[in-house]
């Protein structure tokens, strides 16, 4: 009987403590909901010839009609195209450099050097592409430093920013750049979470530094990196609008138009607001649909869930 009001008195003090996180969350929760979901009522302008006269609820429904005019756009197919072509350069590159990056940053032993590197290569990401978009113009244009450099060592200057064939390499390179730092953050997590035993037990067999990362420091990262990556897969069609937006020009229209930048024009600047909407919601569902493909498949992998 003891035990039972000790147990029933242990419940009760845990239901009043979660309680109070549940209170905790609340803010956050309304916030989440305002913004995120109470928005979704618009999807129905992709289904409709939305007049912001008229607003959502006064628009004649057309059904399906900008989504049949989305696929028969004589560019369509080479606006995907470019969308995947970038938003995977981005996805595969940065994710290899920064693994790579989080694996050589946790073998260095002086922390006032961890730590100054750490700094430099994180603070990028927290900049806007409106304040770094004007660095990349005057580094990589005709007469900036990058052209100067290969010039005094006798290489041809290169147009960057005009040239179809290296302006994609110019953004996934220049996103990479931006975003590695901070990504190899969740990579060191995993990395320190590693037994440590298992190094040492593969130094005692003789291991050499490479096989120790190639067989105990990569697969232990492994649920992480697919995790990573599988979030990764719901950008897919979204190669990112504000750097793309800053830098590109008509010139590079051919590889550098992208989903998001061909909305904005004809969506936003062209006022097709439900053309906009059914770009928008299909990008959505496909991302959605790569998500869920990711989970199954990593289930099968790896046994185990990203949710």
């Amino acid at each position: 009987m003891q035990n039972m009001k000790k147990k029933n008195g242990k419940t009760a003090r845990m239901r009043k403590t979660e309680g109070m996180y549940h209170i905790m969350v609340l803010p956050g929760m309304f916030f989440l909901v305002l913004f995120s979901y109470v928005p979704m009522a618009g999807i129905i302008m992709a289904f409709q010839d939305f007049v912001p006269a008229k607003g959502i609820w006064g628009s004649q429904l057309v059904g399906l009609k900008h989504f049949i005019y989305l696929f028969q756009l004589p560019d369509i197919a080479k606006i995907i195209r470019n969308t995947v072509i970038i938003a995977l350069g981005k996805i595969i590159t940065g994710t290899f450099i920064a693994i790579a990056f989080s694996i050589l940053l946790n073998e260095i032993r002086m922390r006032f050097l961890k730590k100054t590197i750490q700094t430099l290569v994180y603070l990028p990401h927290f900049l806007s592409w409106v304040v770094l978009a004007s660095v990349v113009v005057n580094m990589f244009n005709l007469d900036g430093s990058v052209n100067q450099i290969l010039a005094a060592i006798g290489l041809g200057k290169v147009n960057f920013l005009g040239d179809s064939k290296t302006f994609p390499l110019l953004i996934i390179g220049t996103d990479v750049w931006k975003e590695f730092g901070y990504n190899s953050i969740v990579y060191l997590a995993a990395i320190t979470s590693i037994d440590p035993g298992l190094h040492e037990a593969a130094v005692i067999d003789g291991a050499s530094w490479w096989k120790r990362v190639w067989h105990v420091t990569l697969p232990g990262m492994m649920s992480i990196i697919l995790l990573m990556g599988a979030m990764s897969l719901t950008g897919i069609l979204s190669a990112g609008f504000d750097q793309i937006y800053n830098l590109y020009s008509p010139i590079v229209y051919e590889t550098g138009d992208v989903l998001d930048t061909y909305v904005y024009r004809i969506g936003l600047v062209g006022r097709q607001y439900s053309f906009g909407s059914a770009v928008g919601l299909l990008r959505s569902f496909v991302g959605m649909v790569l998500l869920l493909s990711a989970n199954q498949l990593t289930k099968k992998l790896t046994d185990q869930k990203i949710f």
